[in-house]
């Protein structure tokens, strides 16, 4: 990629050819805009060919309007200001570069979510981003940042007891049963083959720095130096998303105070809450999700009206690129910022249950338009 130490061509040479394109990215990056940020670099040297190379190589997505960028470092979102504040609200329900997130992870404060059909959903899941301060994010690390964040993670997790008392398996080390054990309990992150993360440079010096960390039980896992430089991971299965949701707050809350300890902090900021890698995880960087049999509701045509009210999203059981198999989907929330994480997670709990008796209605033939919910 070309640096900022050789000859520039005019900006109009150099415009990336986004005519065919439809992403967040995209529909920002004018040439006016190109022109003002071309020139930048954050401290560390990261430039908006960096921002912009996974939008303008993926022009679109089958399933979901993907963003188009990511960060390679905490002040990407300040120095690009200009195209990032625009995407931000534009993904995140004009979410306004004045705006303010809010945390809350006191399990306490959620309603219910002991009690989704077992017969319908058939797990639960809520999971998160963390990024280090002081270091890059894994579009623009070093190998030796991205060693120094697998060292820190190692030591930090190794101090969990109790329930979230584990061990961490780094990636190059493993053997073939561990592996496949992993692969058994669907928690092996592989390399990255989705053209999103590839062009983002997701996948330099693999499997160099990377793992997985789970606990005992195999409920709480987090995975080190994949899209962000952790993602904590609360799942289990049947419908009890209370359970999850308070083993993930515990679980979070306990790896952030170790991190500090260290003199690690989280990137954090009142306006965009948490930060991670791609725009679309700011703020809590939650998705909670369960994978719920939908064979008749997913067929009707006011699923995506159902889902879209409830400001809820659907995808594959394999993940992001994947189809649902069979009427079962992955549904969880489609919001990260500007809501807290109780809040999410309410939307998610309240929202499958409404579709689980939309469900069980159409099972018997009869009409869910008396079902049908406000717009949240």
């Amino acid at each position: 990629m070309a640096t900022l130490s050789v000859k520039r061509l005019s900006a109009e040479e150099e415009y990336p050819d986004l005519s065919q394109h439809n992403n967040h990215m995209a529909k920002v990056l004018s040439l006016d805009v190109f022109k003002t940020i071309r020139d930048r670099t954050t401290p560390n040297g990261f430039t908006i060919d960096g921002v912009i190379q996974t939008g303008v190589d993926n022009p679109g997505h089958p399933f979901i309007m993907t963003v188009g960028c990511v960060a390679g470092d905490e002040e990407t979102y300040d120095v690009f200001k200009e195209l990032l504040d625009p995407i931000i609200e534009d993904r995140h329900g004009g979410y306004k570069p004045t705006d303010k997130h809010k945390t809350d992870l006191n399990p306490e404060n959620l309603k219910d979510g002991d009690d989704l059909d077992p017969n319908y959903v058939l797990s639960c899941r809520v999971r998160t981003g963390r990024s280090i301060r002081g270091f890059c994010l894994p579009p623009h690390c070093s190998r030796g940042e991205r060693r120094a964040v697998e060292t820190l993670s190692i030591e930090a997790l190794s101090s969990l007891d109790g329930d979230l008392k584990g061990k961490y398996y780094a990636l190059k080390n493993m053997t073939d049963e561990e592996q496949q054990q992993l692969i058994d309990d669907h928690f092996l992150f592989d390399k990255p083959v989705s053209p999103l993360l590839l062009s983002a440079g997701m996948a330099r010096d693999w499997p160099d720095g990377r793992g997985i960390w789970h606990n005992d039980n195999k409920t709480f896992l987090v995975w080190v130096n994949e899209e962000d430089h952790l993602r904590v991971i609360s799942m289990q299965t049947g419908g009890n998303m209370r359970e999850v949701f308070n083993r993930f707050c515990t679980g979070l809350t306990k790896i952030e105070a170790l991190f500090k300890q260290k003199g690690c902090p989280f990137m954090w900021n009142e306006h965009l809450g948490y930060v991670l890698t791609c725009p679309s995880n700011l703020g809590t960087g939650l998705r909670g999700g369960v994978h719920v049999k939908l064979p008749n509701l997913s067929k009707h045509d006011k699923f995506e009206e159902v889902l879209k009210r409830l400001r809820l999203q659907k995808r594959g059981t394999g993940g992001v690129d994947t189809a649902a198999v069979g009427g079962t989907f992955d549904i969880s929330n489609a919001d990260r910022l500007g809501f807290s994480e109780v809040e999410l997670v309410q939307m998610v709990v309240d929202g499958v249950k409404l579709m689980v008796d939309m469900e069980k209605s159409l099972e018997k033939g009869r009409s869910i338009n008396d079902l049908m919910p406000a717009q949240k």
